[in-house]
């Protein structure tokens, strides 16, 4: 590494501690830790053995495995331990290795698991506790619950709260652990205001020109801004999708991959070439735009919307101004292709924000997106 510091650093974090990355390292040296993903789950103080274990799954010591899906099974085993009613543990294992561990490892392998997923998952098992532990106070089980069971827990809780049981009834149902008859409500979705163009275009012309905001932050707001990105889409870009030639920069987010316009083309090459995260062992070759503080990780999606919300960027409000604005100028099949998104969802959002494109139209339709203009010139 560039500063070998930094790895004798951690060797002696904590060295006085127990579990510390010294005593780990000489433990699996003398075999008195397997090497297997398994014993790491079941090491304690867990963060540091997490840390480590990711270091080893990087330089490809361990095999890859998602760090969200060892979080979730290293999680799970303390959470059923702490269930009082043996029959309720017994169903929530069986609800979480049948029904949440294998959705989780379908998704790692269609795409990843993000942070939120990670979370949900957890919730699905604690609100299924709640709700296994609720029919007990009603003298009722799973296998007994009625239709008025589901019905007065509904009008108990929250909406969060009702789509995280919909997965254990779902199951228990196609399972038959309860009744089959159950009527499960249908999920409410809710929608947040978008930014007006004005306060879209204001945030941009401050993220292209404060130097005083850290350029990661400036960047990832600029994209967001720009081309309506999630920030779990945007922390997986890497270098590589960033295409600079013949005087040009073009994103990849989807086919054709889009121009990046100046002042904002600047900013993501000086951002480029000063990375952060990148002077240890954890992410020294990495090819994320947004390197993590985790061994072969980006940066959480959830701690970038933090930060992003802190400096001013409310970032769902942010997409929803961005993607409506692209709407009102390209048709939706354009979007979508370019921005990596359904064509079913551009069609709902252009439908839903009255855009006049009625159909896919002729011509060149690569162009550069909707971006900021210094206010008081005429240029476009």
């Amino acid at each position: 590494m560039d500063k070998p510091s930094s790895g004798l650093a951690l060797l002696a974090l904590r060295h006085d501690q127990p579990g510390n990355a010294s005593e780990r390292l000489r433990q699996l040296g003398l075999g008195q830790i397997p090497l297997t993903h398994d014993a790491f789950h079941e090491l304690q103080p867990w963060r540091s053995a997490a840390h480590l274990e990711e270091l080893l799954m990087a330089s490809g010591v361990l095999p890859a495995v998602d760090k969200y899906i060892c979080s979730f099974q290293r999680w799970l085993p303390g959470h059923l331990a702490d269930i009082a009613d043996p029959e309720h543990a017994k169903t929530i294992g069986l609800f979480a290795t049948w029904r949440v561990l294998p959705r989780l490892r379908a998704r790692a392998d269609q795409s990843h698991i993000t942070p939120s997923i990670r979370r949900f998952a957890a919730e699905q098992i604690k609100h299924a506790t709640a709700f296994l532990q609720w029919l007990g106070e009603r003298n009722t089980t799973l296998a007994y619950c009625g239709q008025i069971d589901v019905d007065a827990w509904w009008a108990e809780n929250s909406e969060h709260a009702r789509n995280c049981l919909r997965a254990l009834l779902n199951w228990a149902m196609q399972g038959r652990h309860c009744r089959h008859s159950l009527s499960v409500p249908a999920m409410k979705a809710t929608r947040r205001a978008a930014l007006s163009e004005d306060e879209r275009l204001d945030l941009l012309g401050r993220l292209l020109t404060d130097h005083a905001i850290p350029k990661n932050l400036r960047v990832a707001g600029v994209i967001v801004l720009l081309y309506a990105q999630a920030l779990t889409r945007i922390v997986r870009l890497t270098v590589d999708d960033v295409v600079h030639d013949e005087g040009s920069v073009r994103l990849r987010l989807g086919e054709p991959a889009s121009p990046v316009p100046e002042p904002a083309a600047s900013l993501l090459l000086d951002y480029i070439a000063d990375r952060d995260h990148m002077n240890t062992a954890t992410n020294q070759a990495s090819l994320w735009l947004f390197p993590g503080r985790r061994a072969g990780q980006p940066f959480r999606p959830d701690h970038l919307s933090a930060l992003l919300n802190e400096i001013g960027v409310p970032v769902a409000a942010a997409r929803g101004a961005a993607i409506r604005q692209q709407l009102l100028e390209m048709p939706a099949p354009v979007v979508a292709d370019a921005l990596g998104y359904h064509d079913k969802t551009t069609t709902r959002l252009r439908n839903e924000t009255g855009g006049t494109w009625s159909r896919y139209a002729p011509g060149d339709h690569v162009r550069s997106p909707a971006g900021w203009t210094p206010r008081g010139t005429g240029d476009s």
